[in-house]
């Protein structure tokens, strides 16, 4: 018997994301099954509250106002279903709320190529969905669309109902660092596949690829990875540390001086703070060399239209 979902108010999401910022959900509930999806978006529909979904933290920014609504936190929709193994192929269904790190396990033990990807990845299953997530060096994959087969997606329609929807990775229109096709709905379950190929240098691969990061950037401080998309023939941290801007600061955010596409929470920095930092930072590189910076950071919550 499935276990009643809980709804909490007032609830701080500082811990809940990476960068340690943020204000409070006015509504917050964290399901950990479908069914449990499906009675928060009930929930949401019956109160008239506006649904946010917040899935690893990783690429978002949540204002320090809070978030109005109800906000469903899948950081506990978590696992892997099932994986099937033939010769041609190894295929896996995860529940979307399933860091990453833990389909890196499972790629790792079977010694393909997806676990080198998986590797330079943070946040969960469904977040990397929704951005494409991907890569800055050349390996395959390198985005997320990649090694999608299908996703399965709830969708709370103006009627009250709760439709179930899937999509397969040709049905989804994949951008750089986006997807759409797909909308509207929350993501429950991610079924990613890959050639069925083992290589026995990628522990090695995958080792050396985690020094390099740990090397090149600030793993070791708040953050939500990479701020920009690379525009077109370039690369967001080199304009940035070309810029001058590495080790600018506002408040407690800070552009790291390890590498210039992150910013960094040095103890005390708020969401509004990191904010104006984003801002100064697309504003410099636009004047300096003509190019527009384009965020990879979504913005949650209560702000005003200029952000």
């Amino acid at each position: 018997m499935n276990k009643s979902l809980k709804i909490e108010k007032n609830i701080s999401l500082k811990k809940f994301t990476s960068w340690n910022v943020g204000g409070e959900a006015e509504h917050y509930c964290s399901p950990d099954s479908v069914e449990q999806v499906k009675e928060a978006l009930l929930y949401g529909y019956k109160n008239k509250l506006k649904v946010t979904i917040l899935a690893g933290g990783t690429n978002v920014l949540i204002s320090d106002e809070g978030v109005k609504g109800l906000v469903i936190h899948t950081h506990n929709l978590t696992g892997i279903e099932n994986v099937s193994i033939n010769e041609k192929e190894v295929t896996m269904e995860v529940l979307s709320g399933t860091p990453k790190a833990e389909v890196l396990k499972e790629f790792m033990k079977l010694r393909l190529r997806p676990a080198i990807f998986f590797a330079g990845l943070p946040g969960d299953m469904g977040g990397g969905v929704v951005m494409n997530a991907g890569v800055g060096h050349k390996i395959s994959p390198k985005e997320f669309c990649e090694v999608v087969k299908s996703i399965e997606v709830l969708e709370c329609t103006e009627e009250g109902k709760v439709k179930e929807k899937a999509f397969t990775k040709d049905e989804i229109e994949w951008s750089y660092r986006k997807s759409k096709n797909w909308q509207p709905g929350i993501i429950t379950k991610v079924v990613v596949g890959w050639p069925n190929d083992p290589d026995d240098n990628i522990l090695k691969e995958v080792r050396d690829g985690n020094k390099r990061r740990k090397s090149t950037q600030p793993l070791n401080m708040p953050s939500c990875g990479s701020v920009f998309k690379n525009p077109e023939g370039n690369h967001s941290g080199a304009l940035i540390e070309q810029a001058g801007l590495k080790g600018k600061s506002v408040g407690g955010a800070q552009v790291s001086e390890k590498h210039a596409n992150f910013i960094i929470n040095t103890g005390s920095a708020t969401a509004s703070e990191i904010a104006e930092l984003i801002q100064y930072v697309q504003n410099t590189v636009e004047e300096k060399y003509s190019v527009k910076l384009t965020n990879e950071v979504i913005y949650l919550g209560v702000w005003p239209e200029s952000v």
